[in-house]
């Protein structure tokens, strides 16, 4: 390779330094990371075995999603990737839901292509009687800014942090025939364009007349699942319309050193700002008084009332109502819980969720349940029963074992309702002997091999949902 000049040698001994102190620093913050874990004032979960465990896990999936957030994301030549996942749980997040994003530069055009299995249902028609099917519902959104939680820090949440530039979803969405779509995001609409389209800048914040322009940062969205034996995921790609074909940047020694540090920040932001979230925002540890000191406030055994996603709420689907609590139960304990809605929510869905905000593991424990799978009598009246045992009926919620975790609750629209129209919920503890009178004799019961079955349906669409090749 011949001789290396004198300049030469001392640019690498430079670079050799300063990846070395990139890399301690990104040590550094994931021991502050790990530091979290067993940190009441950081409002760590009661630490038992399994809690602790748990947490350890909580920040490796946090680890998995830095690394890709930083080595693996460049809005000059993006690709969709999974938001969370099974390998990434966090954010009390959806086990019906493929979370997806990728980021772009709003000032640049990209093309969308997705391919959806029969799609009918989206437009309000009877499913074809085989699968495969779309997925129930598909939405995208953008927005700039750091993705919720990267900060640390809960001043993320003060309104105008965040701009939203678009969303797109089902109720919409231009598809042809064959199930084929295609959606523009650009600056600017083209003359005469009529197909799908998100744009992607915004004018200086009204608050700030002398700012500049403001341009989206990432595409997101939601495949939600209902039918887990007959729908299928829809394979999305982007290309930066004004990069296509060309070369990305062949990684630097200073890039590489900054992508540790982002990394590093990451992880440990993400491990205190959703902790501090649900103390101070959703006031699950009961710190900050009762119900009357915040409208998100999570009771135990009960339910907030029902609120539409927004930037205080830490983000979320932009056309859900969420309601959620916190259940709490001994072996022989039981929560009954009740819930109405009016009109025809695009999505229904219950699910459970540990300590950590993780989703219990939705393979192969019966955890959540959406509406296809739940069982709604003739008097429109969802009825769930969460439990240690398995109480032998459809719409049970299996806690894994975890004495105490999330109740989480969704209700899409494509159209949010007034919230006079909104849903109502209630939960109440009962002896587990006491199921029998709660719920009613049309709710189907269960045995024991066909709650196998069930489990190997999930199974396998997990499996699917997150195959790799």
């Amino acid at each position: 390779m011949g001789d290396k000049s004198q300049q030469e040698l001392q640019q690498i001994e430079n670079d050799k330094n300063e990846l070395r102190a990139a890399w301690d620093d990104l040590i550094d913050n994931l021991q502050a990371a790990r530091d979290v874990i067993d940190s009441t004032d950081l409002h760590a979960p009661e630490p038992t075995s399994r809690v602790l465990a748990e947490g350890y896990r909580y920040l490796a999936g946090f680890v998995h999603h830095g690394i890709e957030r930083t080595f693996h994301a460049d809005p000059e030549f993006p690709a969709f990737r999974n938001a969370l996942s099974i390998f990434n749980k966090s954010t009390i997040e959806n086990a019906d839901a493929i979370y997806f994003y990728a980021p772009i530069d709003g000032r640049n055009r990209y093309l969308v292509r997705g391919k959806a299995a029969d799609f009918r249902h989206w437009r309000g028609e009877p499913r074809a009687e085989h699968g495969p099917y779309a997925p129930q519902y598909l939405i995208f959104e953008t927005a700039n800014g750091p993705m919720a939680g990267d900060t640390g820090d809960l001043s993320e949440l003060i309104p105008g942090f965040r701009t939203g530039f678009g969303t797109l979803d089902t109720a919409t969405l231009q598809v042809e025939a064959n199930g084929e779509f295609e959606l523009l995001l650009g600056p600017e609409k083209p003359q005469g364009f009529t197909g799908n389209f998100i744009c992607t800048v915004k004018g200086p914040n009204k608050r700030d007349t002398d700012a500049a322009d403001r341009y989206a940062t990432f595409i997101s969205g939601r495949q939600l699942f209902y039918d887990w034996e007959n729908e299928e995921a829809i394979p999305l790609s982007i290309t930066n319309l004004d990069r296509a074909g060309e070369h990305p940047q062949v990684l630097t020694a200073a890039k590489c050193a900054d992508e540790l540090r982002q990394m590093g920040a990451i992880v440990n932001g993400q491990m205190r700002f959703w902790l501090d979230f649900y103390d101070k925002v959703l006031n699950v540890n009961g710190n900050h008084g009762g119900p009357e000191q915040g409208k998100y406030f999570f009771p135990v055994n009960g339910y907030n009332k029902p609120n539409c996603a927004s930037s205080d709420t830490g983000g979320g689907m932009s056309t859900n109502v969420y309601a959620g609590g916190l259940y709490e139960l001994n072996d022989d304990e039981a929560l009954y819980i009740e819930a109405r809605y009016t009109g025809d929510p695009v999505y229904v869905s219950v699910h459970l969720g540990n300590l950590w905000g993780e989703s219990p593991d939705y393979a192969n424990h019966q955890s959540s349940l959406n509406l296809h799978q739940m069982y709604m009598g003739e008097d429109r009246v969802q009825r769930w029963i969460v439990s240690h045992r398995d109480p032998g009926i459809q719409n049970w919620l299996d806690t894994t074992g975890l004495p105490r975790g999330f109740l989480s609750h969704r209700w899409a629209y494509s159209q949010i309702p007034l919230e006079k129209d909104w849903p109502t919920i209630k939960a109440e503890k009962i002896r587990f002997d006491q199921v029998g009178n709660y719920i009613p004799q049309d709710m189907p019961r269960i045995s024991l091999q066909q709650r196998r079955k069930i489990i190997s349906v999930r199974q396998a669409h997990v499996q699917r949902r997150y195959r790799v090749f």
